[in-house]
């Protein structure tokens, strides 16, 4: 796994550390109902599909797909193979949804399970699909907002194996030829994981464009010109192409790695590491509340000329020559660059002493993601942490009721309080080495949605950092940072902007929760707990659904709230 080399910076103008809570309004939402003529296609998953990996990528699909160039409309295939269209023109007097395609799906020649049948708007013009059984087909629409009554016109058409869902495309022009990359992802068998679920994620990355047709040689037509195929143990949480193709981003619990390229393995030499003595571990290093030491095992005969070292306030990198960094990456917390130093010991160490921003808190690692050193814990420390556990050896599951802080009680978190074990990765590949260019170590910054904000560029995605949700746009032009930070949801790190909030128990009627971020009010309020004057308040709506049904796709843009049943299509309208 290629180890963690920048960060995401927050932007901290952005945050606002004295929002206080959303108040609940009374406020009604417009909500209008559309009955459809057939059922969404909602393909169930199978008894052989049990695993955590299939729950994700299949079970809790997107099934409605919103157009980024025409956001008034959105689209869904039914249970009759049609790909219908919705577009809003007037919320009052919505129509019944239109039909822009009609498919053939074959689920008896699927080499595996079908799953259910995914669209990926790719240009203004241009849409991908997938039947669900593993055929592929690109669609030209016309101008969706001006033709949206132009049926879509099928242009290309293979079966590429397996089935699979498209979670991205994009189209563009490359040497004056128009090409579309789509990114498809499949749940395998694997043989070689018997430890495991015996399954193993694949994300398939494939180039097609218009070449001299084999047979008709006077004659271009749209065909797949290259296939590179990435392995993994876990869904993504997001992963698009860059514009032009130049490379691709993928953010996963586990590691991504590309495997082959047109059906031929990539024989990947062993990474040089930096050779170092007896190299398990690398580094030790211990901390007080004030500082963390961090000593650095090197070469022998390494002098002060030689070291490469560099540290701001949330990275640090520690090198030798031009062997690749000993120590590379986003730090667990904040510390002051000016405040800290290294020096070299006996020949053999680097000593580097770390000054924490903010005392108190104990660091968990020093470098997100890097497993390579060693923690030395002080006999004050080794014995505070005793008497933290110490209710674990006792014969009372509480011995000591009565203390300010008493243990704590797991049956208390939330499911979004729960950390995996593995610590997830942000990576962007080059399009043309295939090797991670960019990694970042997300720690506990939790997974939320993506969203298209601008269709020129890629989705942006949403962490929980802390409490709050912010919202990173990858800018893959850009040298350095190339993910920036664009907004900020204030306190909603438990939740998704504008989510769908499902009821426990399948009878209730759906809810949806809407949370708006602070606005200036007209009349004069108070805090009454500290006697100032509020000037902007954060309100959360609550709109209801008249359906029973699971929701099975969902969309929101800045006017309106899109919410998919298996039965019916609902607008509601947040802003006139």
């Amino acid at each position: 796994m290629a180890l963690p080399n920048c960060s995401l910076k927050v932007n901290r103008e952005m945050l606002d550390p004295g929002f206080e809570s959303y108040r609940l309004s009374l406020d009604s939402i417009p909500t209008y109902n559309v009955e459809l003529d057939a059922a969404v296609a909602e393909v169930k998953l199978k008894d052989s599909q049990y695993t955590l990996d299939h729950v994700r990528a299949f079970g809790m699909y997107n099934y409605l797909h919103i157009d980024p160039w025409y956001e008034d409309s959105v689209y869904f295939v039914d249970s009759k193979d049609r790909v219908l269209n919705l577009t809003v023109t007037l919320d009052t007097a919505l129509g019944k949804p239109c039909e822009m395609f009609r498919f053939e799906s074959d689920p008896s020649s699927c080499e595996g399970e079908q799953l259910c049948a995914s669209l990926s708007l790719t240009s203004a013009t241009w849409a991908t699909l997938s039947d669900g059984t593993g055929k592929l087909t690109l669609l030209r629409t016309s101008k969706r907002g001006e033709s949206s009554h132009i049926k879509w016109e099928p242009m290309f058409s293979e079966r590429l194996g397996e089935p699979f869902i498209i979670v991205h495309s994009l189209a563009h022009v490359l040497s004056h030829v128009y090409t579309i990359e789509v990114l498809l992802l499949r749940v395998q068998k694997d043989p070689s994981d018997t430890k495991g679920s015996g399954f193993s994620i694949s994300l398939e990355w494939i180039t097609v464009d218009k070449q001299v047709d084999r047979i008709e040689k006077n004659i271009k037509k749209y065909g797949v010109r290259k296939r590179r195929m990435m392995k993994g143990k876990s869904v993504p949480h997001y992963t698009a192409v860059e514009p032009r193709g130049k490379g691709i981003i993928v953010a996963s619990e586990k590691p991504f790695a590309f495997t082959e390229v047109d059906g031929l393995p990539l024989e990947e030499p062993p990474a040089e590491d930096m050779e170092v003595e007896n190299s398990d571990p690398i580094y030790f290093w211990q901390q007080t509340e004030e500082d963390v030491t961090v000593c650095v095992r090197l070469p022998e005969g390494t002098t002060k000329d030689d070291i490469r070292f560099k540290l701001t306030v949330d990275c640090l990198r520690v090198g030798v020559g031009d062997h690749a960094p000993l120590l590379n990456g986003q730090l667990f917390a904040p510390v002051d660059p000016e405040a800290s130093t290294w020096t070299i010991k006996d020949d053999k160490s680097l000593e580097i002493s770390l000054q924490k921003r903010s005392e108190g808190p104990l660091w968990s690692e020093v470098v997100l993601g890097d497993r390579r050193g060693e923690y030395l814990m002080s006999d004050e420390q080794k014995s505070q942490l005793q008497q933290r556990l110490s209710y674990l050896t006792a014969e009372d599951l509480n011995p000591n009721p009565e203390k300010d802080k008493p243990p704590c009680n797991a049956q208390e978190m939330e499911d979004c309080d729960m950390f995996p074990e593995d610590s997830s990765t942000l990576m962007r590949f080059d399009g043309a080495t295939l090797k991670p260019t960019h990694v970042v170590s997300l720690g506990s910054h939790q997974f939320l949605f993506s969203v298209h904000i601008d269709p020129s560029e890629m989705p942006a995605f949403c962490l929980r950092h802390d409490v709050d949700a912010l919202l990173w746009q990858p800018r893959p032009n850009q040298d350095n940072d190339i993910w920036e930070h664009i907004s900020t949801f204030n306190a909603l790190g438990k939740a998704t902007c504008m989510q769908i909030m499902l009821s426990a128990s399948k009878r209730d009627k759906k809810r949806v929760f809407i949370y708006r971020q602070p606005t200036p009010v007209d009349t004069v309020l108070f805090n009454r707990r500290q006697g100032r004057q509020v000037g902007q308040v954060a309100k959360q709506q609550v709109a209801n659904l008249d359906t029973n049904d699971p929701v099975l796709g969902f969309r929101a843009t800045n006017e309106r709230l899109f919410v998919l049943t298996a039965n019916n299509l609902f607008v509601l309208k947040v802003n006139n």
